[in-house]
């Protein structure tokens, strides 16, 4: 342990403390999950974790479809899709480009997606601007292009004017200057700027746009294309766009939609993961595509409709009791903030476990050191009385502890992110 850095230092005995309280690496040890409560360590909790937002993964219809491909198919397919493909492949992104209207690939997940499709749209003699809040995935694939000469430098969270600046710096040094953020940030829940983002591709020709909605997904949108897709009337030919199908969607795997047919087939004969990496088993291939027959449904609509009534009474609950929501977006990542202290955070997620709800802990890596707090997910596996228990419990936990609203809400407040190549 001695040869770690100190963050790493930092990381290790944080995730430790997290473990030693139960609200880390737990294991639920239910017979059957209905997507509302978990059993942990004999207790049963209602699931405040569950990124299913719209209840979709325990669907009889995606269960039964995904039963059938196991009987006729098998557990998986085992070869490489550049030589041999399942059908279900064609059929699924068929339905897929039905939704997006413009062409898709599958990868197998999103980080995989962003490993194929960065290192490939990104040339040497461009820049990326990084979000500072962009998603981990999205950094790592950015980091093979730095390691191959590209310029990487990082900017503070949906700072548009500060973006802007950086785009009139560097165009004149680089051929394209690449933006890279996510359309819902997964721990806070805040939204990207998807209008103010349009303006800067409309006037500035040199700037480009990397977007992953993977949080997003299925609950705005029309036929549930995502949040970012909802904020803006075009598919804008100067963006690239990931999201996942492992959360909102209700299955598994991810999506990359491409500006046109030309970048799909680069990405498609090119793609490092796409080559070479494991294929998406037939019986996710079969859900995902019984998914995408209710996105394409008037259902999708319901469920958006529902989900965004829990979310509103949310964070109405939220405002009525004085909690510290970081964040007051409509979006079903809900963020409450604690003291900046790991084991504070650990304790009041200890406690809330011990009052009948599973919520993340959340603090570094995770957020910076003195952003920790309590990440909970809305979904639709639970009611208006699970989310009014919840507030109520962590209202008076938060008594307990004299954790003070105003002062949490201080030290979320955004600092300035320095520039780094």
């Amino acid at each position: 342990m001695n040869d770690l850095s100190p963050l790493m230092q930092q990381t290790f005995e944080i995730m430790t403390l997290g473990k030693s309280y139960g609200v880390l690496y737990g294991h639920y040890s239910d017979h059957q999950l209905d997507g509302r409560m978990i059993t942990l360590n004999g207790r049963r909790l209602v699931n405040f974790a569950n990124c299913s937002y719209l209840g979709l993964e325990v669907d009889h219809r995606l269960k039964e479809s995904a039963k059938d491909a196991i009987d006729r198919y098998g557990i998986q397919f085992s070869c490489s899709r550049t030589f041999l493909e399942s059908n279900f492949y064609e059929i699924f992104e068929d339905r897929l480009t039905q939704m997006f209207n413009q062409p898709v690939i599958i990868p197998a997940t999103t980080s995989l997606g962003h490993i194929s499709y960065i290192p490939i749209i990104v040339g040497k003699g461009d820049a990326i601007i990084l979000d500072h809040k962009v998603h981990q995935s999205v950094q790592n694939a950015t980091m093979m292009c730095k390691g191959m000469g590209t310029h990487v430098e990082v900017v503070r969270h949906n700072r548009m004017d500060l973006l802007e600046e950086r785009i009139k710096y560097l165009s004149g040094k680089y051929k394209k200057i690449w933006y890279m953020a996510d359309g819902v940030y997964s721990m806070l829940g805040d939204l990207a700027p998807m209008k103010e983002i349009y303006n800067l591709l409309n006037q500035y020709e040199q700037f480009h746009f990397y977007v992953d909605d993977a949080h997003g997904m299925s609950w705005a949108g029309k036929h549930g294309v995502g949040y970012a897709l909802s904020q803006v009337d075009y598919f804008h030919p100067k963006m690239c766009f990931s999201t996942s199908l492992a959360k909102g969607f209700g299955a598994h795997a991810a999506v990359l939609v491409f500006p046109d047919e030309m970048q799909k087939m680069l990405i498609k004969t090119t793609g490092t993961t796409l080559i070479f990496s494991g294929p998406v088993p037939p019986m996710v291939l079969a859900a995902g595509i019984t998914a995408a027959d209710i996105h394409l449904s008037e259902e999708i609509y319901l469920r958006q409709d529902g989900l965004i009534d829990l979310i509103t009474h949310f964070n109405q609950k939220a405002i009525e009791l004085d909690l510290p929501l970081v964040r007051h977006d409509v979006s079903p990542i809900r963020f409450m903030g604690t003291t900046g202290s790991a084991q504070i955070c650990s304790e009041i997620a200890f406690e809330l476990q011990q009052a009948g709800f599973f919520v993340n802990a959340a603090s570094y890596p995770s957020v910076p050191l003195k952003n920790t707090g309590i990440r909970m997910t809305i979904h639709l596996h639970i009611t208006k009385d699970d989310i009014d228990n919840l507030l109520y419990n962590v209202r008076r936990i938060y008594d307990e502890k004299g954790v003070n609203t105003e002062e949490v809400l201080n030290n979320f407040k955004e600092k300035q992110v320095e520039s780094v190549n």
